[in-house]
């Protein structure tokens, strides 16, 4: 069986696969509103706050455009004067105001000048995603695959994974039996296939 790889007509469509399946993304992601204008001609495309409270924005295309980190950068500086009161009216959710936003660029490419004008922004955090949309067998899934990430985003991949390793140890006496090394070795195969399907 192939893998296909489908287009996404627009913004709108991208926005509504991820929100469907957002935990995939970012373990601990709560989607708080989406399109939410700051000013007649830029909007957040997404809202969201993660498992710390830290105010998360998705900036989305469809196709490779340097714009999109200038008016991403425009919301931040938004969003990070009115964060309290962003606390305030969505008082149901969990915000931390006293950390920055963060921001978070979807798109199938990244330009190497924008590439090179986010590494010499400092002192924020900004994460650069780009995405494919997949189709294997009647299962369809966006793939996200990380181009660049912040200092703070890629210290807490490690320590996730640090103790993700951590917890899966066995202490040196437990040796595994054959039958229980085979056994895992079956059960490593369909997570493979599942893992190319979660964002």
């Amino acid at each position: 069986m192939s893998i296909e790889t489908l287009s996404i007509k627009n913004a709108q469509e991208l926005e509504h696969i991820l929100i469907g399946d957002i935990g995939a993304f970012e373990k601990g992601l709560t989607v708080i509103g989406t399109k939410i204008p700051i000013n007649p001609s830029t909007k957040i495309d997404i809202l969201c706050h993660d498992e710390n409270g830290t105010l998360a924005i998705f900036q989305l295309s469809t196709y490779e455009d340097d714009a999109m980190l200038f008016e991403a950068l425009k919301v931040l500086s938004y969003l990070d004067n009115v964060k309290h009161m962003i606390k305030f009216y969505y008082s149901n959710y969990k915000i931390n105001d006293t950390e920055n936003p963060r921001l978070i660029l979807l798109a199938p490419s990244f330009s190497k000048n924008l590439l090179t004008i986010v590494s010499h922004l400092t002192g924020l955090r900004i994460d650069l995603y780009e995405w494919e949309y997949l189709k294997f067998g009647d299962q369809k899934a966006l793939r996200t695959k990380p181009i660049s990430l912040s200092a703070q985003t890629t210290s807490i991949v490690h320590e996730r994974k640090s103790g993700k390793e951590q917890a899966a140890e066995k202490p040196e006496s437990a040796t595994p039996s054959v039958e229980e090394a085979s056994e895992k070795k079956e059960e490593k195969e369909p997570a493979k296939k599942k893992a190319l399907f979660r964002l």
